[in-house]
């Protein structure tokens, strides 16, 4: 499998440079050792200090305060290579009391899985014709169902067979920590985007709670950016 460069930049005010740093270390062994081998992905992971540029030619996982900051920056959907770019909020995650690493192992892996943004599974089930996001930790992306990794709380996520509906409940592993049961599950506080055809409404967040404040995605934020067709992002200036 072809190896993916992906820097991972910090312009956090909330996160240290040697915070973000060690989460990354915890991030690459997550790749090579459990997410990588279930979803056929390789990557290398390189640290990006504050201040300093990230190599133009990698993806990029910028971890930032929050949209605000994002908007900022122009809310940009791919790099100046136009390559994917995957944003992290730290200050919304502490506003919320969630882990800002799990935040930034959850962003990984999705860009990993679907890095442009456009990938769904169709499912013609007894509701109807529907959608599901391919987004890999979404429906299990409470900090509750996480799990350490050199002592840094990384996101659980799915394996492949949570999207394949005739799977019957617990007939296999349907995520890494084997906390959900059957396919399109969604566990506490999980969420994931759907477009009910037949509704005509595009996409739409489903929740396993109500008043999920997480699951309505912020601007910027890559479920927010499965609304935009491709060819109506915007790149990062160089």
């Amino acid at each position: 499998m072809a190896m993916i460069n992906i820097a991972v930049s910090n312009a956090s005010t909330v996160a240290k440079d040697e915070d973000v740093a060690t989460v990354v270390k915890a991030l690459q062994k997550q790749v090579d050792t459990d997410f990588g081998p279930a979803w056929g992905v390789s990557a290398r992971l390189t640290f990006v200090p504050k201040g300093q540029e990230p190599n133009p030619q990698y993806w990029w996982l910028v971890v930032l305060d929050n949209s605000d900051q994002a908007g900022a920056l122009g809310y940009h959907d791919l790099t100046p290579a136009g390559l994917p770019i995957g944003k992290v909020f730290a200050a919304s995650d502490l506003q919320y009391k969630t882990s800002w690493s799990v935040t930034t192992s959850h962003e990984l892996l999705e860009m990993l899985a679907d890095p442009n943004i456009n990938l769904s599974v169709f499912d013609e089930g007894p509701i109807g014709a529907r959608l599901y996001a391919y987004e890999v930790c979404d429906a299990c992306e409470d900090d509750g169902f996480g799990y350490e990794i050199d002592g840094i709380l990384v996101s659980d996520f799915v394996l492949p067979a949570w999207f394949e509906s005739f799977r019957k409940p617990n007939s296999t592993d349907f995520d890494f920590r084997k906390h959900i049961s059957a396919p399109l599950q969604l566990l506490n506080n999980g969420y994931i985007s759907v477009n009910d055809l037949a509704s005509g409404l595009g996409w739409l967040p489903m929740s396993a709670s109500p008043n999920n404040a997480r699951a309505t995605p912020p601007p910027g934020s890559r479920r927010q950016r499965r609304t935009i067709v491709p060819s109506k992002r915007v790149l990062s200036k160089p």
